[in-house]
This record gives structure tokens, sequence and C-alpha cells, in this order.
């Protein structure tokens, strides 16, 4: 736990609550979520959900974050109120393309065997892109994995590593119910406005051999 003073607004935090509370801030600003079914997030979670919620929405407020606590799936996230926080995550395009396929296999996995764990493989991923963004050219095996360990550690996926490391490609993405929560769009139709803008601007870009970051929405 930090040297510095503890601060006297949260005197009636029980020593042994307070870093673990610590854990929580640190948690949720570094990934904007704890995710409740793993690790030492079972514990974090608890903490917040029967104990410390209310002082976790007070730390977090001023900064334009609101805190959404959900049982099942179990998690906590730190949700961004638009145009009043700017603490937002800026993916690469490329990120954001991924992050717009797993959103419609999340979607589409949901609509038709409403499971409560999506798992592909890489490989599936791979294949989706080139079907959902025909005109884009589909990133290298090692693009996509970096681009996925960018998402693993902002908690939107699981990633396990395949049995055989000679096949990279057959690595299983779960994707977490915090992606769909973070991209957060009213319906498919929705979706496929973005997906199609995207599809449109990045193929002009192409074009004209340039390529900017953009934002995941």
């Amino acid at each position: 736990m930090s040297t510095l003073p503890w601060p006297k607004f949260w005197d009636h935090i029980a020593e042994t609550d307070r870093q673990p509370l610590c854990d929580v801030l640190a948690s949720l600003l570094r990934h904007g979520v704890i995710l409740g079914d793993e690790g030492s997030g079972r514990d974090l979670f608890r903490l917040v959900r029967d104990y410390l919620r209310k002082e976790v929405e007070d730390y977090f407020s001023p900064l334009g974050l609101r805190i959404v606590v959900l049982d099942d799936p179990p998690l906590i996230q730190a949700q961004p109120i638009p145009e009043e926080c700017d603490l937002l995550t800026q993916f690469t395009q490329q990120e954001t393309l991924i992050a717009l396929v797993l959103w419609r296999i999340y979607d589409e996995e949901l609509v038709t065997s409403r499971t409560k764990a999506v798992l592909i493989s890489v490989n599936e991923l791979w294949l989706k892109w080139q079907v959902i963004f025909d005109r884009i050219e589909s990133p290298s095996l090692s693009a996509l994995k970096e681009s996925l360990t960018r998402l693993r550690r902002k908690r939107l996926i699981r990633v396990t590593d395949a049995d055989d490391p000679t096949r990279p490609g057959d690595a299983i993405i779960e994707i977490l119910p915090t992606l769909p929560r973070v991209i957060d769009f009213a319906g498919l139709e929705e979706w496929q406005m973005r997906a199609s803008a995207f599809q449109n601007d990045v193929a002009s870009s192409d074009e004209h051999l340039s390529d900017t970051p953009s934002a995941v929405p």
C-alpha cells in the first residue's frame, strides 16, 4: 500500500480492507474492469459488491466514470459517461476492426445459442474478418496476436494458447461480456452502419497509403 497518508474521508474503512480497496481502484484504472470469476478478482468483486460499492462509486464519479456491478456474469466495470470522461482508451485502427468482428461473433452466438461462454479459434476470427471486411487486407497472424494481447489486457477477451506451439491459429479466444459493454451498439443495424463506415474509410485510406489510429466506439 502507498506510504502516503490514508485519506481521512475513508477512515471508516477497516485496516484489512484498505489494501484490497487500493487493488480495486488500481485494477479499474488500469483495465477498466474486474472479472469476478477468476483469481483475486473474486475477492475484490465481493468486497465492492457487498461492502464498498458506494466508496468506489464516489471515487470515480468526478472522473466521469459510472461503476457498473453485475452478478451474472460477475464483474465490476468503470463505464465512461459520453462527453464527460477524458480517460478513454485509444485503439489502433486494426484493434478497432478486430473488436468489431468480435462484437458481431458475440452477438450472433447469443442470438443463436444464448450461451454464456463464446469461444472461437484465432483461425475462425481471421476467417470472419475476411467475410465482414472483405475490402480490407486481413492482418498477419503475428499482427493479429499483438492486437489480441492488447484486448486481453483490457479484459475484453481471454486467450488460451494452442497445445501445439506450431499451430498458433488453434489458440482459443473467449469473448468476455465486457466487450459488448465497451462497444455499446443498440443493435445489429447500428453495428452494420459503423462497420460499413470503417470498411469504406479504411479501403479509401488504403488507396492513398495512409493509416490513422481510431478509437473503439
